[in-house]
């Protein structure tokens, strides 16, 4: 998206743009290497050379005399580019915890007692206590040696809790399990996105498997935050009694988002105002318009000039820092920073250049925060915000304050959706159509709520006058959630089930970048590009809906304790499994939709040319056995060819035995079976010669018929 917008300014203003946005030329080269590593797993040595090269440019034109630096000129900026393409491949290399010699995942190995520190206080889930630690060291031949890698652990819910805290060290002697994607078809990359924050593995813990030490690893600022946010939390929950309203203003004024109740969560994505509960600009846009408010009194004292720009970057970063530091907010904070600093100094800041150096600045300190979906939406809403909300506000005039007001906030909530629909559409695969709305309540309801939320913070000691503002935002929490469950419930609120790959979704950008231009500039190239784009998305999504169309597939889905088939022929499928996974909306969005969405697929009673019969699926001249409690072995003297034989629902058979009666070429074992029924198994197929295939080691498993 951002060569594309560099595209667009350089085709709309000319190169002369260029100049007045350095930091967009800067960040660009720097997202290239960050790419080009990672993608393509490139290591050290090349982006070394890479680098010099680019010095040795820029060296050889420090060396040009004045007049020949001016025609010469192509030469400095080829010697950034590629330094800063190597500075980014640099980067990606050396923050992926994975290329240090001193990682957990070259050194561990099962039973290996493990020295870990707890990095946060435990948070209760339903059936555990949930905490990152840090893993220092192994026990290996006798002695303890340094690691570096993260550790998720989930504890038992016993008498663990009140003895773990931040800093806590214990010793333990389990094994760590790795962690891994379920591999279900379209499903999130979990270990991923472990991955980019150095977390390795996972444990699930009780009382005996491990031992707490007297000795503690803290470190003070981090504790510093940490009390504050624990203090934050604690006057809210003494004063806020509801839990779903406690819930929306923990996240709304410090983003802690673990007591949001998951139904919650989606009737504010389906609205369009999840933002409202993520941390984000939003959020310190509030609050800094709050400080310059307060100030505006203090302003006629020449020391108030120096006061207020600390005051109010120490508050927003505090703010910002207890707030979790997430690159939403971090970028925002950092841009609010250069606003500060710029009108401090009497300097007015360019917001493409501010939004630029922020983006660099995150970037230089963790390059994986590129495949954060809160980083890419962040950036391009306030990217969107800036280039077409002026346009837009000025489609209508108001002379009534209160009509120009909401106006100008429409005009905000439409000029960010522009540029972030791609990017929601490729990531979440909805679209809530009921945003405008929604946002024109939520927005500045959510403002009132912080505004009271931190006059708690700061009252909450006073008798009645705490218990009173904690009422108010109890109460403003509560209408908030029940006028968007109402938007919700409404039956065109959302939508769903949209599909599109990272090509059509470049292809849209193009397509909203040329229209734009079209109608911004009534530029015949902008329209052009334009239908460019439309053309090649439609054409793209044409053909992917003509593939769906004639397709016929099984898929064994990966769902823990639960069987889970899904029978495609075209856009239809019938599913055979549980059905809990039919009542339980979680496990269903989470395992089955994302694969129903990534083909296309609606569920139905029946699908045409399948049947089903005595345990055989049947597809043309296709057959796959289902072996699950109820099987029984035919009565036959002759093989029987078969293309798959799925094992579910803990079967009490021997592979062996199904060797016997069956010709068939795989064998699949789903994670409805007990793990270790499955290693059997698997022991027994590979004794056998057989191929074998496990939804709970390798995902699912998808026959194309």
């Amino acid at each position: 998206m951002a060569f594309l917008l560099y595209i667009y300014f350089v085709l709309r203003y000319g190169k002369s743009i260029l100049k007045t946005i350095p930091a967009v030329r800067l960040l660009l080269p720097l997202i290239l290497g960050i790419l080009l590593q990672y993608h393509f797993n490139i290591l050290r040595f090349p982006f070394v050379v890479i680098g010099f090269i680019g010095l040795i440019f820029l060296i050889v034109y420090a060396l040009l005399t004045t007049a020949k630096k001016f025609s010469w000129s192509w030469v400095s900026g080829f010697g950034f580019t590629i330094l800063l393409t190597a500075l980014g491949g640099l980067l990606s290399f050396e923050k992926n915890i994975e290329h240090q010699q001193n990682w957990i995942g070259k050194q561990y190995q099962n039973n290996i007692p493990v020295l870990l520190t707890i990095q946060e206080p435990l948070v209760e889930k339903v059936k555990s206590y949930k905490a990152l630690a840090k893993a220092d060291a192994l026990y290996i031949d006798g002695k303890w040696q340094s690691i570096v890698g993260d550790v998720l652990l989930y504890f038992k819910k016993d008498t663990t809790k009140p003895l773990l805290h931040y800093g806590s060290q214990i010793i333990f002697a389990k094994n760590l399990q790795p962690i891994t994607n379920s591999g279900n078809p379209g499903g999130f990359d979990y270990a991923r996105y472990c991955s980019f924050q150095n977390i390795s593995y996972q444990a699930f813990v009780n009382d005996q498997s491990f031992m707490l030490l007297p000795t503690s690893d803290k470190n003070w600022f981090n504790e510093l935050l940490i009390n504050a946010r624990i203090k934050v939390l604690s006057i809210l929950r003494n004063n806020i009694h509801d839990q779903n309203e406690l819930s929306v203003a923990e996240a709304l004024l410090i983003g802690y988002r673990d007591d949001l109740d998951r139904d919650l969560v989606q009737q504010y994505s389906n609205t369009g105002v999840v933002h409202i509960i993520a941390i984000s600009g939003l959020h310190l846009g509030m609050i800094y318009g709050l400080l310059l408010l307060l100030f505006k009194p203090l302003m006629k004292f020449k020391i108030t000039k120096i006061i207020q720009p600390l005051v109010i970057l120490f508050v927003l970063w505090g703010f910002s820092f207890i707030a979790g530091a997430a690159p939403s907010i971090m970028r925002s904070a950092v841009m609010f920073a250069f606003i500060v600093i710029g009108e401090s100094l009497g300097k007015r800041t360019n917001m493409y250049n501010s939004l630029a150096a922020s983006a660099f600045m995150i970037l230089l300190l963790n390059p994986f925060s590129f495949w954060d979906v809160g980083f890419q939406l962040s950036y391009s809403a306030v990217l969107s915000i800036v280039v077409f909300q002026k346009h837009i506000n000025n489609w209508f005039y108001f002379k009534n304050k209160l009509l120009k007001g909401l106006w100008s906030l429409n005009a905000v909530t439409l000029s960010a959706q522009i540029l972030t629909l791609p990017i929601v559409l490729y990531h979440f695969h909805q679209f809530p159509t009921l945003f405008l709305f929604t946002n024109i309540f939520a927005v500045p309801f959510s403002g009132f709520i912080l505004y009271n939320a931190l006059l708690l913070l700061v009252t909450y000691y006073i008798p009645y006058v705490g218990a009173f503002v904690g009422k108010t935002v109890g109460t403003g929490v509560a209408l908030m959630n029940y006028v968007i469950g109402g938007v919700d419930a409404l039956p065109f609120s959302v939508w769903s089930a949209l599909q599109i790959t990272t090509l059509q979704a470049i292809f849209l950008f193009i397509a909203i970048i040329g229209i734009s231009e079209w109608l911004l500039q009534k530029s015949y190239r902008g329209i052009m590009i334009g239908l460019f784009g439309i053309l090649f998305f439609t054409l793209l999504r044409s053909i992917d809906f003509l593939e769906k169309n004639n397709q016929s597939k099984i898929v064994v889905y990966n769902v823990s304790n639960h069987s889970a088939i899904d029978l495609i022929q075209g856009r239809n499928c019938k599913f055979l499994g549980d059905s809990v996974l039919k009542e339980d909306v979680f496990l269903r969005k989470f395992h089955i939709n994302p694969s129903r969405i990534l083909f296309r697929i609606n569920e139905t009673d029946k699908v045409n040319n399948f049947t089903f019969s005595n345990h055989i699926i049947s597809y043309g001249n296709k057959h796959i056995l289902i072996v699950d409690d109820t099987f029984e072995m035919p009565e036959t003297q002759q093989k029987i060819k078969l293309n798959a034989i799925v094992f579910t629902k803990n079967p009490k058979i021997y592979l062996n035995r199904i060797y016997q009666y069956f010709d068939c070429p795989v064998y699949v074992f789903d994670s409805s079976n007990p793990f270790w029924k499955i290693a059997y198994w698997q022991k027994d197929a590979d004794s056998l010669h057989l191929r074998h295939h496990s939804t709970v080691s390798q995902g699912a498993f998808v026959m194309n018929l």
